[in-house]
């Protein structure tokens, strides 16, 4: 198995996310979804330089991006967005795209269930469309209930990703799953058998880094396996910010961050860490998901 992961978790220059994944062992990344922040031509550039792959992005649904909203022109702002991220991964040689279909956080409905999932379908058609003439695959990513009440389990995904029709498929995250399935293991055993799991994300049941919570690695990795997946693994850790009496001393983050992207790190429960903090945690992932049969 290849392993990858996000970068939305620490705002820093590319250059040292690449330069940090090449150095503990990663085969890539799944770039954050915000193709403005990027130039792509010099990203793809430190990619090969360092013999990297993007394996794509996900979807960054902060306030405001939404295909389930009730106002149609944020319906048609989030499907502009959406294209211009499937122009970012191909443009950076990828071939997944990881959607997550509504805002993060927003878990109050702006209209009846039939109607939302009428938006969703067609929004997501749309952008499938579109992906399909780049040669990408749609991953649709159900979330916990905490963070989304549209998409929370497998099989409403996959319902969604049919009812959407031609290749797309579903993302599956370790940490999501976890809370919302009465069976994780089935979860991945049906997405996989289907032939629709795109991609699968990694944190541990607290969402630290895989190893620090109490997740059997190696029985996820061998369920994937056991169903046919032997794709990539994407570490997506998001480690919660102790503010109790227990907390160490943070060290200065040393990196800054938009107002978007610390209100959209700090709605997951997390903040701005240190470059050595941030670092331990992404090497201990990789450690870890190898010592597990993720090979």
């Amino acid at each position: 198995m290849k392993i990858c992961m996000h970068n939305w978790m620490r705002p820093e220059p590319i250059e040292n996310t690449i330069d940090r994944m090449k150095r503990l062992g990663y085969d890539g990344i799944q770039i954050m979804g915000e193709p403005r922040k990027y130039d792509w031509k010099h990203v793809r550039g430190l990619l090969d330089k360092n013999n990297l792959q993007c394996f794509g992005s996900v979807s960054i649904m902060v306030k405001g991006r939404d295909l389930i909203h009730a106002d149609p022109y944020y319906r048609e702002m989030t499907i502009a967005y959406l294209k211009e991220c499937l122009d970012m991964v191909h443009a950076l040689g990828g071939n997944i795209f990881t959607l997550v279909p509504s805002e993060v956080g927003k878990i109050v409905a702006m209209a009846d269930a039939e109607t939302e999932w009428g938006w969703a379908v067609e929004g997501i058609k749309q952008v499938a469309d579109h992906a399909s003439k780049l040669g990408i695959r749609i991953g649709l990513e159900p979330l916990n209930r905490f963070e989304t009440n549209f998409l929370n389990r497998h099989d409403q995904a996959l319902r969604l990703a049919a009812d959407v029709g031609g290749d797309v498929g579903v993302c599956l995250d370790a940490f999501h799953i976890n809370i919302e399935e009465a069976d994780p293991y089935q979860a991945i055993l049906t997405t996989a058998r289907a032939g629709k799991l795109v991609d699968f994300h990694v944190a541990d049941n607290n969402r630290f880094p895989p190893g620090q919570g109490n997740l059997d690695w190696a029985k996820l990795i061998s369920t994937l396996k056991e169903g046919g997946y032997n794709n990539q693994l994407t570490v997506e850790f998001v480690v919660p910010l102790d503010r109790s009496p227990l907390a160490a001393k943070m060290e200065d983050a040393g990196t800054t961050a938009t107002e978007a992207e610390l209100k959209f790190i700090r709605d997951h429960g997390s903040d701005l860490m240190s470059d050595a903090e941030y670092s331990r945690h992404v090497e201990a992932s990789i450690k870890h998901l190898r010592a597990s049969g993720a090979n």
